[in-house]
């Protein structure tokens, strides 16, 4: 599939290396009224946008962790519909240990830890989670321990998980980390795993904050409810005239649509969300974040503000060799590099509906959301290693002068 979108992606190389037309950016600070060039890393008092006003419960405080807002530029992919526009919006430059989306659900939930008095931290994901990286990093900022139960092959679940990816950042940073297969993790879950460990800790005169799969609780949703507040703000200063018909995304734990199919519902956006899903089907999704939505008494049907897709191809975290081309071939076009995991096969799965179903998209302005994870590439170089090329030794003609030394090595 799609080999039509991969075999075109070079023609469009020339076109995609003009400049790119950027929103322009107000500071965060400067929307919420609190402008100050020393915010990072400091807790901030929260207020919720207007139209957000009547959830329950509201929170009280979030700590600045995030480098605030994102870009927004024109993302020129090819092969579109007639008169479709699409534009990205780059959570994945939300920091650098600290990238992608989980950050912004990290904000509040970690205002929650100090304020409950904690002084560790306990999450849980894949043996590469974006969000238990994420998690392990700003924790480390704030001075808390971190404790990641990683899901692996039972096969390597006793042996040292190595440096590759997230790995080597969670690692540098002192999280302590525990294996669990993923015949045990299915059999198990992960609230009971994170509970049990909860108890250990407790136990051992600790502390533990329990943050779920993805950051995904009606907390972390306020992360992505602030992001839509944030895209409105862009939209209202930017010099770009620019009103979005659909906001694209990938799904993996569903807090990150909850709030933006719920922001864009209520605010000025009215945008409608598409999700693409990468792991469990859409009806699980639907009523994980119809969950999420009654936990803030939002008072809407997950189905009516959100379409669901099923994006996961052979399974989470597992590629096919022409998802993984699309995303090296995305990235030779535009220089946007998608990560394997989330919003590679987000992306893939909304070029192969645009190729299918044209007339949906036509004349449509499409807002699609980069949620990070470049790390997760690290795990897939064996696989990608045949796709990529592009090198030789360098051929020096016999002509060109040589003299031992003349070359500094800096």
């Amino acid at each position: 599939m799609l080999s039509s979108v991969n075999g075109s992606v070079r023609q469009f190389l020339s076109f995609n290396q003009r400049p790119q037309r950027l929103l322009h950016l107000t500071p965060r600070s400067q929307f919420q009224e609190m402008g100050s060039h020393f915010d990072f890393l400091t807790k901030k008092p929260y207020s919720p946008p207007s139209w957000a006003s009547r959830l329950s419960p509201i929170p009280s405080h979030y700590y600045s962790l995030g480098h605030f807002p994102t870009p927004i530029h024109k993302w020129n992919l090819p092969n579109l519909p007639n008169n479709t526009e699409v534009w990205l919006k780059r959570d994945d430059l939300s920091g650098m240990q600290l990238s992608g989306n989980k950050v912004r659900k990290l904000e509040f939930l970690l205002a929650d830890a100090v304020a409950q008095g904690a002084d560790c931290i306990i999450t849980i994901g894949g043996i590469q989670s974006n969000h238990c990286r994420a998690t392990a990093v700003a924790a480390r900022y704030l001075n808390l321990d971190s404790y990641l139960i990683l899901r692996t092959s039972k096969v390597v679940v006793d042996q040292d998980p190595g440096l590759t990816g997230n790995l080597l950042v969670e690692r540098l940073v002192g999280a302590h980390v525990e294996l669990i297969s993923k015949e045990e993790y299915a059999k198990i879950g992960s609230v009971a795993l994170t509970s049990d460990l909860k108890e250990k800790l407790i136990s051992d005169g600790r502390r533990p904050y329990v943050i779920p799969v993805g950051g995904s609780n009606s907390l972390g949703t306020w992360g992505y409810i602030e992001a839509i507040r944030e895209i409105e703000q862009q939209l209202q200063t930017g010099t770009a005239e620019a009103k979005f018909d659909d906001i694209v995304v990938a799904c993996g734990s569903g807090g990150t649509i909850a709030g933006l199919s719920f922001g864009s519902w209520m605010s000025s956006l009215k945008a409608k969300v598409h999700a693409f899903s990468v792991c469990d089907d859409p009806d699980y999704f639907y009523d994980f974040v119809q969950g999420l939505l009654d936990g803030l008494e939002a008072g809407v049907a997950s189905r009516d503000i959100v379409n669901i897709q099923n994006a996961k191809g052979l399974g989470y975290a597992i590629n096919t060799s022409e998802e993984l081309k699309f995303v090296k071939d995305i990235a030779a076009a535009t220089g946007v590099v998608l990560d394997p995991v989330y919003s590679g096969k987000a992306a893939y799965g909304l070029l192969k509906d645009m190729t299918e179903n044209p007339e949906k998209w036509e004349g449509r302005k499409v807002l699609f959301i980069h949620t990070g994870g470049l790390l997760g590439l690290y795990e897939k170089v064996e696989q990608m290693g045949s796709l990529v090329g592009n090198w030789r030794r360098m051929d020096v003609h016999e002509s060109v002068p040589r003299k031992d030394g003349i070359g500094k090595m800096f």
